[in-house]
């Protein structure tokens, strides 16, 4: 099975290439612009044309689009998340008609949850801003596209090689940074997520890859339990062993995300994702936080299986 993976350098896409490349008989090819990628290619400014002729040279069983933006300028985010899938849609039409299509989607795409019940599929999409409006266009692109397609709605990703654009990612390495003593300045952290470990969402990757038969165009996949996102820094200082109160360690009178106070609280019905995948999180979050500063202090985490 040839399996493309766009994407493969970045933080979920890193994970999901190692465990497609665990599968037997899979090549894994990966496609982006890092150097050294088997296909060089920028989905957010590739022409159709040359991109179908790409994907006509890698004859692909499956492709999975792990490249996103989430920051940036406009025009950065809308190429990145909205013209690259519609790009790719286009050419796989032309190049690969028959391959699977698994596309990394966003629960930004949500916006606002109504109350405290878990946000489904069925529910309306009312992003926010213009990072969820431009993942929500790329998941239109990718179910209106006629492919044999689906889309992973990821929630709030956390485990090793969180980036540190996000808050997981940027409090391990400013804790690591600050030390036993010091501490650290954040926003607001009383709004609920529902995280999951990057390692689950890899593991869903490889069943919607592998599925036998046509699946939903878009599944939930998340932990399935809204979490105080200060149990991410509790959890992350009890990782690193720190004595003292969280509250010693964590200032919470910087600026916090616009979206914070927008949305706060978030949970996914992933009972979906369950039914069509044989799929459900392992994870803990514990775990995931506990090889999140495994790695920022350098040493391995749990290997990607």
């Amino acid at each position: 099975m040839r399996i493309l993976v766009l994407g493969a350098t970045g933080f979920l896409g890193r994970h999901a290439a190692e465990r497609l490349r665990a599968l037997p008989g899979a090549r894994v090819l990966d496609g982006g612009r890092a150097p050294g990628s088997a296909l060089p290619l920028d989905l957010a400014g590739a022409d159709p044309g040359h991109l179908a002729a790409v994907l006509r040279e890698a004859a692909p069983d499956a492709v999975v689009n792990c490249a996103g933006a989430v920051g940036g300028s406009a025009l950065a985010l809308t190429a990145v998340n909205a013209r690259g899938p519609a790009a790719l849609c286009e050419a796989l039409h032309a190049a690969a008609p028959d391959a699977r299509l698994v596309h990394l989607g966003s629960a930004a795409e949500y916006g606002p949850s109504d109350g405290h019940r878990p946000v489904a599929e069925a529910d309306p999409a009312r992003p926010l801003g213009l990072y969820g409006a431009s993942k929500l266009a790329g998941t239109l692109a990718v179910t209106g596209s006629g492919l044999d397609a689906v889309v992973l709605r990821v929630f709030n990703p956390v485990g090793p090689g969180a980036p540190a654009a996000s808050l997981p990612g940027r409090l391990a390495q400013e804790l690591h940074r600050a030390g036993p003593d010091g501490r650290v300045r954040t926003g607001d952290l009383s709004a609920y997520r529902d995280f999951v470990d990057a390692r689950d969402v890899a593991d869903a990757v490889v069943r919607a890859v592998t599925a036998p038969r046509p699946l939903p165009g878009v599944l939930n996949v998340a932990g399935g339990t809204a979490r105080p996102v200060r149990d991410v820094a509790e959890g992350l200082l009890r990782a690193a062993g720190f004595a003292g109160a969280a509250a010693d360690r964590i200032d919470e009178g910087g600026d916090g995300s616009p979206r914070s106070a927008a949305v706060p609280w978030q949970q996914a019905d992933i009972t979906a994702a369950a039914r069509a995948l044989e799929w459900v999180p392992r994870h803990r979050l514990e775990d995931s936080l506990a090889d999140l500063w495994a790695e920022a202090r350098g040493r391995p985490a749990e290997p990607v299986r």
